[in-house]
């Protein structure tokens, strides 16, 4: 028998029942800094020996890139981690899915290669899981153009609905899975509510409802046999005998809807609280938080960038590092390593290590430059600052570092690395006070 003492009001109570240790650990893979850090890779090594693969935010306005055997494949809704045989695919709660989108995806990727087969025999998706339609794509484009109207500027969304779909979520007229693959009677009235909702906001939008509805009558029944109750497929899998759970989040801690650059953000949480309220862990069953850090910085669409390089330099690293999106194939704009950003996202996720991507392209420069302070009119900016008009006007000191000009493409070990590669990672780590796992 356990007898565990805890405080209340300052009185000592005993309890006859100590807290249960979590039997398993969720490991979690975040994007650090604005996404397309290379977390497709990372995930992809660190799936090879998992047992369970889980999405828990987003849409399929991510987009992850993993090569197998030679054979490049592209997610954006599957989890990257469907490519282990062994492996079972989870989409949780938090994320938004396009039906459309999905197997369309994974149809795409069955061509490639041999990497998919089985797929739907491997991949499970939360009842809980609100759904992405047609229209809200539709309303998502017609919110860009009516932004650059107003006022000139848009906010560079991959027009992929998932600002809608998060919306009508959090205005409680979303439908979600469980409701397409019931009484599709009830569903269809409720589909027909909402898009009446969206036509009635937006006269201009063009939606043909039956047809629509005739898709997703297909649609419910593929589905069915991929859906489950999340939260007891979750409870089952962190309680049950020994599992390596593993978590890719998508898009970026810098476009997360609470902690990113907003309104220059993504509509979910892409920080750690994200993979409790997106798959139904309990914080305590939260393990390694690994943050992925490109070695320089790029970001794709609008919004401040105060390490941007809009120079040589800046299409040097765009080149070598090949920076195109893969949802939208927009060219990604590309500055230096900023570290005052990758420090405020590791105060809201915790990071226990960075895996450090991309290293190689910075092989040809003979200098390095590093973000490591924030000036404000002369002032030292204390914070990352949560006022965007604050972050555009900043002025960045940095510390410049000496290149190692040389290909670093082949080597395996961190001893192999030139002596100013090894000084230049180690100068990230003492800075974040946060070890490189990998590189």
């Amino acid at each position: 028998m356990y007898i565990w003492a805890f405080r209340l009001h300052g009185a000592v109570v005993k309890s006859l029942r100590a807290p249960k240790e979590p039997r398993n650990k969720v490991t979690v893979v975040l994007g650090a800094q604005w996404g397309d850090e290379g977390k497709g890779k990372v995930v992809d090594l660190l799936a090879m020996d998992a047992d369970i693969v889980c999405r828990c935010q987003g849409g399929n306005n991510a987009g992850h890139t993993v090569v197998v055997d030679s054979v490049e494949y592209d997610f954006h809704l599957l989890p990257s981690g469907v490519l282990n045989q062994k492996a079972l695919s989870f989409i949780g709660n938090g994320v938004v899915i396009h039906l459309p989108g999905l197997f369309d995806e994974a149809q795409k990727n069955l061509q490639k290669g041999k990497g998919l087969q089985g797929w739907e025999e491997r991949l499970k998706i939360s009842d809980r899981a609100h759904i992405v339609f047609n229209f809200h794509q539709a309303v998502d484009g017609i919110q860009e153009q009516q932004r650059q109207l107003q006022a000139g500027k848009n906010l560079g969304t991959t027009k992929k609905g998932i600002g809608p779909a998060y919306s009508s979520k959090a205005a409680r007229n979303g439908l979600r899975v469980c409701d397409l693959v019931s009484n599709f009677s009830a569903f269809e009235e409720k589909f027909r509510v909402l898009a009446k909702h969206f036509l009635d906001m937006y006269p201009s939008l063009n939606v043909d409802i039956d047809s629509e509805l005739q898709q997703l009558k297909v649609y419910a029944e593929k589905l069915r046999p991929l859906v489950t109750d999340g939260v007891y497929f979750m409870h089952k899998a962190l309680n049950g005998p020994s599992k390596k759970i593993l978590v890719e989040g998508a898009n970026a801690a810098l476009l997360d809807i609470d902690f990113g650059t907003y309104p220059f953000v993504t509509s979910s949480n892409c920080t750690v609280g994200g993979v409790c309220t997106g798959l139904g862990v309990p914080p305590s069953y939260v393990g390694q938080v690994y943050g992925v850090v490109k070695a320089y910085t790029t970001r794709v669409g609008v919004g401040a960038f105060p390490t941007e390089l809009d120079n040589d330099i800046g299409s040097l690293l765009q080149s070598r590092g090949r920076e195109f999106g893969v949802t939208t194939g927009r060219r990604r704009r590309c500055g230096w390593l900023d570290l005052i950003l990758v420090r405020y996202a590791h105060m809201v996720n915790g990071f226990t290590a960075i895996a450090l991507t991309k290293l190689d392209i910075l092989d040809t420069l003979s200098e390095i430059k590093v973000g490591v302070a924030y000036f404000v009119d002369s002032e030292p900016l204390p914070n990352f600052p949560a006022n965007m008009d604050v972050l555009t006007h900043v002025t960045v000191k940095y510390e410049t570092l000496p290149g190692w000009c040389c290909s670093t493409e082949d080597v395996r070990c961190f001893e192999e690395l030139p002596p100013q590669a090894q000084k230049y990672i180690r100068f990230i780590e003492d800075f974040l006070q946060v070890p490189a796992s990998s590189i």
